[in-house]
């Protein structure tokens, strides 16, 4: 499907949209994305520049240490608690939304999986994924 990324919160507060197409697709497995989701892992799309990325309705957000060490801002809607966004410190422009909410999450296509090495035997995902350690190219 061509067109704009969108999507948002469960409640409809929160709205984001953008042109770009993402530079990263990803199943998240770090210790942070596991207890934001409630699953074994995080699903992850991440786009090249902020500034390119409409968002309306005002997000929450709190910091948390990534598992290098490096910090993340999460946004989230304060009326439904749905995750919205994601920024990193190590990456300011760049920003990364849950696949779940896409207004159509089937355009969701993981290209690898990040911080394999926290995986649980009951969260199986795609054994032909490329495995990382870690975020490719990330610091730390």
């Amino acid at each position: 499907m061509a067109g704009p990324w969108t999507g948002g919160c469960a409640c409809g507060a929160i709205r984001y949209e953008t042109s770009a197409e993402p530079v990263f697709q990803n199943l998240c497995q770090c210790l942070d994305c596991q207890k934001r989701s409630g699953a074994g892992h995080g699903s992850w799309l991440t786009f090249p520049r902020r500034a390119d990325m409409a968002i309306t309705g005002e997000a929450s957000t709190w910091r948390v240490a990534a598992d290098n060490g490096n910090e993340k801002l999460h946004a989230f809607c304060p009326t439904c608690g749905t995750p919205v966004h994601l920024a990193f410190s190590f990456m300011p422009d760049m920003i990364a939304v849950p696949a779940a909410s896409l207004d159509d999450p089937g355009r969701f296509r993981p290209q690898a999986v990040t911080f394999g090495v926290r995986a649980h035997a009951w969260d199986r995902l795609d054994p032909t994924l490329p495995k990382y350690e870690r975020m490719p190219d990330s610091p730390g």
